[in-house]
């Protein structure tokens, strides 16, 4: 389940944005982070939060820490995003060929081109 955590911070200087935001982005489940400085507050994005654990870590590193609210972000919504913005001919980055590594344009059409190295089991050397 995501959640999207608001809380209200003391943010007097950069050293305790600073803080703030480690503090936050250690805890389990964290994905995003963001902090809103006009309102003095932190809005933390994750799967499975553990409210009380971020509350308590903010309050121990900041002094100050007090949770104006706790909600349910929509998969759905972010899902179709990600649809819209899948393009058709993507950058791949194929094996290294000669030392340089090159990349392809692919379409539908067009497959890159998959390097297998072959040594020969005859060798005498190896």
């Amino acid at each position: 389940m995501k959640q999207k955590v608001v809380i209200k911070v003391s943010l007097n200087d950069q050293k305790s944005r600073t803080k703030a935001i480690k503090t936050a982005v250690g805890v389990d489940g964290v994905i995003q982070a963001a902090l809103q400085q006009e309102k003095n507050q932190i809005e933390v994005t994750g799967n499975d939060l553990d409210v009380v654990l971020l509350t308590t870590l903010l309050r121990k590193s900041l002094n100050y820490a007090e949770v104006l609210s706790v909600s349910v972000v929509d998969d759905k919504k972010e899902e179709e995003k990600e649809e819209q913005n899948d393009d058709p001919s993507k950058l791949v980055w194929t094996p290294y060929a000669g030392g340089v590594p090159f990349n392809v344009i692919c379409d539908p059409y067009h497959y890159p081109y998959e390097y297998k190295y072959h040594q020969d089991p005859s060798c005498s050397i190896m």
